[in-house]
């Protein structure tokens, strides 16, 4: 079978024929999360209502941490510590080099967060986070609970102090920069049981902080959830066949067809070029002719 679908010939640069969509591990409820270890060859994922982050490498899958707090979104930051978004906890946590957690976040203006979801760090040490209801909202992933907050983009500075930096959308959730920083995007997935748009919005960054939001791409079928950028600016997004390769101009290339319905991305690998993928009961990988922007 064929693994891609160009919509734009110059997609057809960005893959490799040869080098298949694989399989590498089966058998979860919700995977979510992926993030590259290229110091420790593996990568880390969370399966999100069996409360585990799991260890994939080469010796296959092990457990890294269980319970984890229904831990969703992870990411690094600029020292490779593990940064993580809490939905059990409603928190965003780091992993210390000693296994000890350090609480990051887990309330604004006196009220506890929602369920922290997806997560970045900037080349500045802020750390990017987004807070949706979804962890709130039933007891499957996370605890049934009041929502206090709105559903915010937050960014906490390198001396802790949190700031509400994007507050009028549905429910923010996968975070990506672009490769220079100047663009933030962030996907908008919606509140549960609404009809709320669902699409990507990208942002000026100005002095720091984002500004000019617009519409930058509606995935179909399905919707963006995590997102990620690759070192020439395109933007790669989940969706509901697969993942979608986006061009700066909002363009779609062309897409990666999976056979389930894809949650998140993360490039790794010891080139950079293989792009891991969850997608609802397993995690994937396929190699590209494409090396991941930020990618630890």
């Amino acid at each position: 079978m064929s693994f891609f679908v160009c919509d734009d010939p110059q997609f057809a640069s960005y893959v490799l024929g040869n080098a298949p969509v694989k399989q590498l591990a089966t058998g979860y409820d919700w995977v979510e999360g992926p993030v590259w270890f290229g110091d420790m060859g593996c990568l880390l994922f969370s399966d999100i209502p069996n409360n585990r982050i799991l260890r994939l490498d080469d010796a296959g899958v092990s457990t890294f941490r269980s319970p984890s707090n229904f831990s969703n979104g992870h990411t690094r930051d600029l020292q490779g510590r593990l940064v993580s978004c809490e939905h059990g906890g409603r928190r965003v946590t780091r992993t210390e080099w000693d296994g000890r957690v350090t609480v990051i976040a887990d309330s604004y203006q006196g009220k506890p967060l929602n369920s922290p979801n997806d997560v970045i760090v900037a080349r500045d040490g802020a750390i990017w986070f987004s807070d949706p209801h979804y962890g709130i909202m039933t007891d499957y992933e996370g605890y049934r609970a009041e929502q206090e907050l709105p559903c915010n983009v937050y960014r906490v500075d390198p001396g802790g102090r949190i700031e509400a930096v994007i507050t009028d959308m549905a429910c923010p959730n996968g975070l990506a920069f672009s490769p220079d920083e100047r663009l933030l995007y962030v996907a908008d997935t919606g509140r549960m049981f609404s009809d709320d748009p669902q699409h990507i919005r990208v942002y000026d960054m100005v002095d720091g902080r984002p500004a000019n939001g617009r519409l930058f791409h509606t995935i179909a079928p399905g919707c963006a959830d995590g997102i990620r950028l690759d070192s020439e600016g395109n933007l790669w997004s989940s969706a509901g066949d697969g993942v979608h390769c986006i061009a700066p101009d909002g363009r779609r290339l062309g897409r990666i067809l999976v056979p389930e319905r894809v949650s998140n991305i993360c490039f790794g690998g010891r080139a950079k070029n293989r792009l891991f993928i969850t997608a609802t009961t397993s995690v994937y990988s396929v190699v590209l002719n494409r090396k991941g922007a930020q990618c630890p």
